[in-house]
């Protein structure tokens, strides 16, 4: 018999995108480096401090950019109700960050869980099922034809640098008016504001990474003004980028 819910701590290196789903619902939280989730044509990035909330039987994928460490928790569908989404990314709150850790101390085993070990699963899931129902804004931009797929993954590795749109329709072979359309179509945004949410997707990567200052990492991530980069960032998470580095820590 697999206990009811049980958590594990694990260390993942970099890697390419894999296929990933479990029987249970799973809550992922990252405490070190970054990870990005993708499903049902969204992505999201999850950094440290934040939580993804997985829904038993759901397909995922999943890539690792850097060396990434981990807290999983999962429930099974009998103990906890299906989450509010299918997958959803947020904040974890202090509260919630103690519970997954106080939680570690059980993994997966044919011992029955303690009924002060039952007691702290619930109060896990009744609060990260509720900060669930506000989800965290760092959603990559994903595309659904081959096109635009090639057009986000050459924005994407150009980011530190010039990048033309124009140049990019040729590469795909498009005219400049139909990826633009394609954008729009398959992302809900322009190219430009793409560029500008890949570009700070980027930036909580790097501060998740290390201690690089934001100084460096503005410029690594293609502006050239240390001040509109930090409105662009306060804009896209309400935090600054340093308060931002700073909440991935306890």
């Amino acid at each position: 018999m697999t206990r009811k819910a049980y958590s594990f701590v694990r260390t993942f290196a970099a890697g390419p995108t894999r296929d990933f789903c479990v029987d249970r619902h799973y809550l992922l939280c990252a405490s070190a480096g970054a990870l990005r989730l993708e499903a049902q044509g969204r992505a999201w990035l999850l950094p440290p401090a934040r939580a993804a909330l997985i829904e038993a039987g759901r397909a995922i994928q999943v890539s690792v950019p850097r060396p990434v460490t981990t807290a999983s928790v999962l429930f099974d569908t009998g103990f906890a109700p299906p989450p509010p989404a299918p997958l959803t990314v947020f904040d974890l709150s202090p509260l919630a960050r103690s519970l997954v850790a106080e939680c570690g101390t059980w993994g997966d085993s044919d011992q029955p869980l303690t009924a002060y070990a039952e007691t702290l699963f619930a109060a896990l899931a009744a609060v990260t099922w509720r900060l669930a129902e506000q989800p965290s804004p760092v959603v990559v931009p994903v595309g659904r034809s081959p096109e635009l797929r090639r057009a986000l993954r050459l924005t994407e590795e150009r980011l530190d640098r010039e990048v033309r749109f124009e140049d990019l329709a040729q590469e795909v072979g498009l005219a400049p008016r139909s990826l633009a359309r394609r954008f729009s179509d398959e992302t809900g945004m322009t190219w430009r504001a793409a560029l500008r949410r890949m570009r700070l997707l980027r930036a909580i990567e790097e501060l998740a990474a290390g201690d690089t200052p934001v100084t460096k990492i503005a410029f690594m991530v293609g502006y050239t003004s240390l001040s509109a980069f930090n409105a662009a960032f306060q804009e896209l998470t309400g935090r600054t980028p340093t308060d931002y580095r700073a909440s991935f820590r306890p």
